[in-house]
Order: C-alpha cells, then structure tokens, then sequence
C-alpha cells in the first residue's frame, strides 16, 4: 500500500489530538464543549480551520469576534494573535490544517 491511514476520535468530550505531522503539514482534530476554549496564541504556520460541527468563534489580531458555523473553512495567516472558542449550545467540532508544517518556519 502506498497510502497511509490516520485515525481521529469520535466524542463529545474535550479533545485535542494531532492527526498529522510531518514536513507538509500538521493536522489537528479539536472537540470543545460548550465554554470551552483554547489558550490564546499566535498562529505557527497558515492555518486553516475546517468546522465540522456546531459554530467556533473567533476572535484574530484586533478584530471582533466572529462565529462560523459547520461548514466553514477559515484560512488564518502565519503569526496571526488568536483566541478560539465555543459560545453556543452545541458541541464544536473542527479540524486545523498547518501547511506548511511549522517545522519549516523554525529552520
């Protein structure tokens, strides 16, 4: 086989767990319950965030804070300020791809 199989969990409990991560791309599977959040900090590489369930809210740089619901893609740029939450009723669910992986900016 020429292809690699990764796995994520299925829950509604908190969850944060690192899917993939070599030299193309990091990707990360996150579950936040309801007022769950993640320390604030700055992006290590582009981001993007694929929103599978419930709605994230975000807040980037200066900006407002934003909801995106099940669906969005939000593409983030590299050393982007962030602070990432869950405000509503429903479980939040989503996937973070880095790409490139932020072992390429540390050279």
């Amino acid at each position: 086989m020429i292809e690699k199989r990764y796995e994520f969990t299925f829950a509604d409990s908190k969850i944060i767990e690192r899917i993939v991560s070599d030299d193309n791309a990091d990707i990360n599977h996150m579950i936040l319950p309801k007022g769950d959040a993640l320390p604030e900090h700055y992006t290590n590489s582009n981001v993007y965030m694929i929103v599978v369930r419930g709605s994230i809210s975000l807040q980037l740089g200066t900006q407002d804070e934003h909801t995106y619901p099940a669906g969005s893609i939000i593409a983030i740029p590299y050393k982007t300020k962030m602070n990432v939450r869950n405000n509503h009723e429903e479980v939040l669910e989503f996937f973070v791809v880095k790409a490139p992986s932020p072992k390429m900016f540390i050279k």
